[in-house]
């Protein structure tokens, strides 16, 4: 049996928006062009501990060394209103709906390294959304 408040794990809320991100992947072992490149995705949900990224992974063999943090993502992300994106370092924490067509998935990442202004802009964003208008 599950209680309610075990459900959720999250040590921080996080509010449903859509929001562009753009990402890099970056490791010490791999190289090469799929390396290089800037890509486009988008966020579902954003909180001060993560987000959850849609977007596209080159190599579906990426996947083991992306869960074990052998590639980490750094992200650039754009908040509502906001002129300076705010940049970390991610965590894969989890995969899950591949689509080995467009090679898009759902990638739950938490954040490694942010700045704490960074994080509070993420907190009062978060508190502003839930905010009855």
């Amino acid at each position: 049996m599950t209680l309610p408040y075990e459900q959720e794990r999250r040590e921080f809320v996080r509010v449903r928006v859509q929001i562009p991100v753009r990402y890099k992947f970056l490791s010490k072992v791999r190289t090469g062009a799929a390396m290089e490149e800037v890509y486009e995705g988008a966020t579902t949900n954003v909180g001060g501990g993560g987000l959850l990224l849609l977007g596209r992974i080159p190599v579906i063999d990426w996947i083991p060394e992306l869960l074990m943090q052998k590639i980490v993502i750094g992200v650039n992300l754009l908040l509502p209103h906001d002129e300076a994106p705010i940049k970390a370092l991610t965590r894969v924490a989890w995969v899950e709906s591949f689509d080995e067509v467009t090679m898009k998935c759902n990638l739950g990442l938490k954040f490694k390294e942010i700045t704490q202004a960074d994080k509070d802009r993420i907190f009062k964003f978060v508190i502003k959304v839930q905010m009855p208008s």
